[in-house]
């Protein structure tokens, strides 16, 4: 039968993914956990190098991923119907990439079989961050940190 060989995130709606499958689909990138700035004018979003104070920058995961919405107030939850929305997404996403119809890109670990090959294309944030949410004193810490395009 067609598709009966395609992958689940070709076949299978974000809504209807188990939560396994939800979790799966995370590329591993840690974008999602540098904090960024909007001007409240225009809605445009700066990327920082500052990482959130449970992220491992050496891993590119969360420290404490199971808490993380209660210890760290402004953490998002992705979930099916807010990755529609968010429009800070990285571009590289692939929970925005497949709500948008499209493919995973080849680095993306479910079509390498490693979670390396995020790192090694250069797409993750591994190596990128320059400080910590703990590490900064004032708000306007921040400012010193942004980058120049999206990471």
């Amino acid at each position: 039968m067609p598709g009966m060989d395609e992958p689940y995130w070709k076949t299978t709606p974000l809504e209807a993914m188990s939560p396994a499958q939800w979790e799966r689909l995370c590329d591993g990138c840690g974008k999602c956990c540098l904090s960024k700035l909007e001007d409240e004018d225009t809605g445009d979003i700066y990327w920082t190098s500052v990482g959130c104070r449970l992220f491992d920058g050496a891993t590119c995961r969360c420290s404490d991923y199971a808490n993380r919405l209660a210890r760290v107030p402004d953490c998002v939850g992705l979930t099916p119907d807010n990755v529609r929305t968010i429009t800070w997404l990285p571009s590289t996403c692939a929970y925005r990439l497949v709500a948008e119809g499209h493919d995973l890109y080849w680095w993306h670990h479910l079509v390498s079989g490693s979670a390396e090959t995020v790192h090694e294309a250069g797409i993750s944030v591994r190596g990128r961050l320059t400080a910590s949410e703990d590490d900064l004193a004032e708000p306007e810490d921040y400012f010193e940190h942004v980058l120049d395009e999206e990471p």
